[in-house]
């Protein structure tokens, strides 16, 4: 079936599209490599009135077993990677299919600093502005000028500044306050040219000591860690069917440590968390679930925890999303009634 020149696909299997490799079909398809492209599928949809589910590097992904009753597009934009001297910045604008890790090495590559501590997240460009990516103490949001997007409103393509996503701990309007508003089709990145790394976490100071490490060492070295603690994504290995952290570190008030020593009858000091910025603190969801009887390893049917990172939830080989789901409530029933702390998913549902 086609809608003018863009191939509308049925009856498309999605697990091939998510690194769970979990998901039924997705009822319509169509697969997005320019702007105009775009606004003809979106044309479709709403000529047959359908819901719609933007598509990228399915990294962070649940799928349904029952799949998507709409249209789903595969978002597979793609650019040169050209970064461009402008004074004392470097700015590169990159469209939204371009693989993120291709991004990240290409960058560090150069020699140019600011995104090295992000390598090895699975994915492409134009997923990491919605989920405002994160990682080793660095966010996707500090090195962003602006990203282009499809206003679904206004059915005009707009490029929006920095201050106008709403960047926070894995949050932007564009998966909170106008989720589903919005259609990323590029990023543009500005770099401070005469940035170094700066290492703030443990595992990356521990590996350099003293050193002053360049870009691109960081960037190996990173991927390395990453490898270590199963959150590398490699084909093959048992653990790679996953979505990377499957639960977003709890922001919760200061009093709630007070309660988790008590429960666990230890010094506060002894519980890891770090301090935020309005007066309250993050505790490691890993830990969380290690201290309410879920470590690296465990299994329950199909579904698991990986071997060498335990906010990592896994298909064991024939898992469904019902399987994926059990597990995951299993640990937040047991959490919550351990600390009383509800975990929040990180990868976005689809379907139902």
């Amino acid at each position: 079936m086609d809608s003018s020149s863009i191939a509308i696909q049925q009856s498309i299997p999605l697990a091939p599209y998510t690194t769970f490799r979990i998901g039924g079909p997705a009822r319509y398809f169509a697969e997005i490599t320019s702007e105009p492209a775009l606004l003809e599928a979106i044309a479709f949809a709403r000529e047959h009135n359908l819901p719609i589910f933007v598509l990228g590097g399915g990294s962070n992904l649940l799928v349904s077993d029952s799949g998507f009753d709409g249209l789903v597009l595969h978002v597979a934009l793609q650019s040169p990677i050209a970064p461009s001297r402008s004074g004392s910045h470097i700015n590169c604008t990159v469209a939204a299919g371009v693989e993120w890790n291709a991004f990240v090495l290409a960058i560090c590559e150069q020699g140019i600093s600011g995104i090295e501590c992000l390598a090895g997240i699975p994915g492409s460009v134009g997923g990491t502005p919605v989920q405002n990516v994160g990682a080793y103490g660095q966010e996707v949001a500090e090195t962003i000028l602006s990203v282009r997007a499809l206003d679904l409103t206004t059915n005009t393509f707009v490029d929006l500044p920095n201050a106008q996503c709403g960047f926070a701990y894995r949050l932007s309007i564009f998966n909170s306050s106008h989720r589903n508003r919005y259609i990323v089709t590029a990023v543009t990145f500005r770099f401070d040219a005469a940035a170094k790394p700066r290492l703030t976490y443990a595992d990356l100071t521990r590996h350099f000591g003293n050193a002053q490490p360049t870009p691109i060492e960081v960037y190996h070295a990173v991927r390395e860690i990453r490898h270590r603690k199963g959150m590398l994504l490699v084909e093959g290995e048992s653990d790679c069917r996953g979505a990377g952290s499957f639960f977003k570190n709890p922001v919760v008030p200061q009093s709630t440590l007070t309660c988790i020593a008590t429960t666990l009858n230890i010094a506060p000091e002894k519980i890891p968390h770090w301090p935020t910025s309005d007066g309250h603190i993050k505790l490691p969801a890993a830990w969380l679930l290690e201290h309410a009887g879920f470590p690296k390893g465990f299994t329950l049917g199909n579904a698991g925890i990986s071997s060498r990172h335990t906010l990592a939830l896994i298909n064991r080989g024939n898992a469904t999303a019902a399987d994926i789901a059990t597990l995951r409530d299993t640990i937040r029933t047991q959490v919550s009634q351990r600390f009383g702390i509800t975990l929040e998913q990180e990868p976005v549902q689809v379907g139902q």
